[in-house]
C-alpha cells in the first residue's frame, strides 16, 4: 500500500515507518523537520509538512491508499492541549480533498472522564491528573471522528503507558473500551512495547471489523 504516515520522527512512528517499509509498502513520511529522519529505503519518501494546514498536507496525499497518525503533543498543566484535534481537522479535510478513505490513528487508555477508576493507584492519581490536558484533547478528537467523520474509514487504537521496545512475538489484546479489561474489570496491564502499537496500527488497515471504531490494545 502507499502510506502516508505523520509523526514519523517520534519514537512510535519511527517504529511504525521502518515495520512498514519492512512489509513493502511504499511510505510517505510527512514531517517538520526532514533532517530528522535517519532512516533511508528506497520506498521512503520524506516531505516537510505543515501538520496543521490541509493544504501542506493534501499535496502529500494524493493517489495514497491510506493515513497513519501517531501524532503526539507534549502535557500543559495550566492551558488547554488542542494538537490532536486541530491536526485531525486538517487530516480529514485533506483526505476529503484529495479522496484518500483510511485513515488509522492512536490516542492512548483512559481517554473518558472516568474511565481510569479502576487504574492502579499511582496511574488514577498521579499520571492521569497530570495528562489530563493531553487525554481530554485526545477523547474530544476520537468525539470529533465519530460524530463527524462517518463518512471516512478510520480506526483509533488506544494503547496504555508506552514503552521504547521494538515489537515483540506477544498475543496481541483488544477490547472496544477505555482500556483491555481481566476478568474482574481491572486493567490487565500498565504499559505496552512501542513497537507492538506499531505493528497493530499497520494490521488493521485491511481489518473491516475494526473500520470506524475505537480499540484499545495491550500484549499478554
Amino acid at each position: 500500500m502507499k502510506l502516508s504516515i505523520l509523526g514519523a520522527t517520534g519514537q512510535t512512528g519511527l517504529f511504525l515507518v521502518s515495520q512498514a517499509l519492512k512489509q513493502g509498502h511504499e511510505v510517505t513520511a510527512l514531517v517538520r523537520n526532514v533532517s530528522k529522519v535517519t532512516i533511508q529505503h528506497e520506498n521512503l519518501k520524506v516531505v516537510e509538512a505543515n501538520i496543521f494546514s490541509s493544504e501542506s498536507l493534501s499535496e502529500s496525499f494524493q493517489g495514497q491508499d491510506a493515513v497513519i497518525s501517531c501524532l503526539g503533543f507534549p502535557y500543559k498543566l495550566f492551558s488547554s492541549v488542542t494538537g490532536y484535534t486541530d491536526s485531525m481537522a486538517a487530516i480529514v479535510t485533506a483526505m476529503r480533498q484529495t479522496g484518500v478513505n483510511r485513515m488509522v490513528t492512536m490516542t492512548s487508555w483512559y481517554t473518558g472522564p472516568g474511565s481510569g477508576q479502576n487504574s492502579p493507584f499511582f496511574v488514577r492519581n498521579l499520571l492521569i491528573p497530570l495528562i489530563r490536558s493531553v487525554l481530554t484533547n485526545m477523547y474530544e478528537m476520537e468525539q470529533y471522528l465519530e460524530k463527524e467523520c462517518t463518512d471516512l474509514n478510520w480506526t483509533v487504537i488506544r494503547p496504555p503507558g508506552l514503552q521504547n521496545n521494538p515489537a515483540t512475538d506477544k498475543e496481541i489484546m483488544t477490547h472496544e473500551g477505555y482500556f483491555v479489561p481481566d476478568d474482574n474489570g481491572f486493567p490487565v496491564t500498565s504499559t505496552v512495547a512501542r513497537g507492538d502499537v506499531a505493528r497493530i496500527m499497520l494490521s488493521v488497515l485491511n481489518d473491516e471489523h475494526w473500520t470506524r471504531k475505537i480499540m484499545a490494545m495491550c500484549c499478554k
